[in-house]
């Protein structure tokens, strides 16, 4: 059987002179990946499910260059198909010394793969709008697509996927009827959504990176310790989580790797020579979703990754599967991940952006609620923490202000980062020798379908700007009803009446405050971050009703005055 490129080429990391590209076969085949200068790679695919997959690492690309490149199954070319409309795919890769280069960064999160997911006529999708865009100003290309979550919907799926589940699970099966649970099954979600003409180009030729959020195995997902007992009570989600984290970490995590950690990786080398890695990736799915092991042992399986492009590092955090849920030691990352972060946000580097999925910051009177609703949840009357968890189930209240801890320990590291110092050696060395201060922090979020521009401010001048940019949804919409309490949230008065909650229960008022500069904006969107040199700016851009992007939210980051963030000339408007 001649093997035919069903999902891919997609184009992940990009590093010096390799690339890794990962594609999904119909059959066994040798994908060969030719790039012109004698830069090329291949590698065999491994089975899995009874799906085939390849991760090709090519080498020897020449620096500061867009390289054409063609696929290849067993020496048939695949991609670019005959007559395609679309222009080449290239690999870009930067100068050998990189340093004075800019930065650009395109994020987002939360897109459902198909126009008519759930019979909502959903805004244009804002992937699609930026790929047409792209075709036609090649010289804009961004270093990087950072994808933040949400980016297949298994509890949440399309008609189409439906009508799949309905004909291929035997009757009386256990299990929601709507609702994706096998390996198997979620192929389908990926299929549905990757193939997406526009989009299938764009992730061609944008390396890109992702980390998972609650819809890639269901809502809520981890909330609390309670919640976990309720679902580990389902008959049917063993497999669910086997299947949704197995074919996670080959869809989305596995290009989040560089070729040396690729190499170096145990999994993927188990993986790639089993004549069948099926058993393989179940055990795997089970294992690593294991509260337990992220809190007690000192190497759980580490979703969160970073890299550096130019003289910016990313590091991009689980918010999800390693969330500690012991109640009265909640926190979103375990002790050893938490030290993991904290290297990887020391170093040498002007400019530090954190992709999250669930925001640092959020609305000031969420925030509070969120907060009060922890305290409440881990109460001593039995009666009173059941209503809290109650709550907090129903209402979502799980983000970084209900894990408080988590929420003040980011807070105080960016802090001190932001202050330079010895004491916290972040990155260009001063005068004298001192370590100096980043030039700007950046959260990176998604999940909460608006988007907004706020500022931190930490109570005194502080030279380096930290900017919470939430970018959500890439293609869904939040309901109709909740947009104005998501608007009513960021105002002074509603904000003062839910810190009273919050102080009624003991909550300690948090030692930042933050600002909306931008936003909310409700429609689908797509963010861009540039830094260059010591200087940064944020963009969001919205689709409008035929599909083209305008810009929603800006900000131009500037150093803290002596009155703080609130001094800043960014506007503050409502849209």
């Amino acid at each position: 059987m001649t093997a035919q490129l069903l999902i891919g080429p997609v184009l992940r990391r990009v590093v010096g002179d390799r690339a890794t590209i990962w594609v999904e076969t119909s059959a066994p085949a040798r994908v060969r990946i030719e790039a012109g200068g004698g830069a090329a790679g291949s590698a065999a695919t491994f089975c899995a499910y009874g799906h085939h997959y390849a991760l090709v690492v090519v080498s020897g690309l020449a620096p500061h260059a867009a390289h054409a490149y063609r696929v290849y199954l067993d020496e048939e070319q695949v991609w670019p198909a005959a007559g395609s409309p679309y222009p080449p795919s290239v690999i870009r890769t930067r100068a050998a010394d990189d340093a004075d280069q800019p930065v650009s960064l395109l994020f987002g999160s939360c897109r459902r793969g198909t126009p008519q997911a759930t019979g909502r006529h959903l805004p244009p999708d804002a992937l699609d709008a930026y790929a047409r865009r792209l075709m036609a100003e090649p010289e804009h290309r961004p270093d990087l697509l950072v994808l933040l979550g949400d980016q297949v919907y298994a509890d949440e799926t399309s008609h189409k996927v439906r009508r799949f589940l309905r004909r291929s699970r035997p009757a009386g099966q256990d299990g929601p009827a709507d609702q994706v649970i096998t390996f198997e099954e979620y192929t389908k979600l990926y299929l549905e959504s990757w193939r997406d003409p526009e989009v299938r180009w764009l992730f061609s030729t944008v390396p890109s990176v992702m980390i998972f959020d609650d819809h890639e195995l269901i809502d809520d997902w981890n909330t609390s310790a309670s919640w976990r007992a309720d679902m580990a009570r389902q008959a049917w989600w063993s497999e669910r989580i086997a299947g949704g984290l197995g074919s996670y970490w080959v869809y989305q995590h596995l290009g989040n790797l560089s070729p040396d950690e690729l190499a170096a990786d145990p999994l993927f080398r188990k993986v790639s020579e089993a004549r069948d890695a099926t058993d393989l990736l179940r055990e795997f799915g089970r294992r690593v979703d294991q509260p337990e092991q992220a809190e007690n042992t000192d190497r759980p399986y580490r979703w969160s990754f970073a890299l550096d492009l130019g003289r910016t590092r990313l590091v991009v955090l689980d918010n999800r599967c390693n969330r500690v849920l012991t109640p009265g030691a909640r926190a979103m990352l375990p002790p050893a991940e938490w030290e993991w972060f904290l290297d990887q946000a020391h170093g040498e580097y002007d400019h530090l952006v954190v992709g999250s999925s669930l925001p640092w910051l959020m609305p000031p009177a969420i925030h509070h609620l969120e907060a009060w609703n922890e305290r409440v949840a881990e109460s001593r009357r039995p009666r009173w923490a059941a209503f809290g968890e109650k709550l907090r189930r129903a209402f979502d209240l799980e983000h970084w202000a209900a894990f408080t801890r988590s929420f003040t320990a980011l807070g105080e590291l960016f802090r001190r980062l932001g202050e330079g110092g010895v004491a916290a050696p972040g990155h260009r060395v001063g005068a004298g020798g001192a370590y100096a201060a980043p030039a700007s922090i950046s959260v990176l979020s998604g999940d909460v379908h608006h988007s907004y521009v706020a500022r931190a401010d930490f109570g005194h001048a502080m030279a380096t700007p930290v900017m919470q940019l939430t970018c959500s949804p890439i293609h869904n919409e939040v309901p109709l009803p909740l947009r104005p309490l998501m608007r009513v949230s960021w105002l002074p008065p509603v904000a003062r009446v839910a810190r009273g909650l919050a102080r009624s229960a003991g909550v300690a008022k948090p030692a930042i405050r933050w600002k909306r500069l931008s936003g909310p904006y409700f429609g689908n969107a797509i963010g861009t971050l540039t830094l260059d040199g010591t200087t940064a700016s944020a963009r969001i851009e919205g689709t409008t009703g035929d599909g083209r992007l305008h810009e929603v939210a800006a900000a131009d980051y500037r150093p803290v005055s002596r009155r703080g963030a609130g001094s800043s000339t960014a506007p503050d408007p409502v849209r």
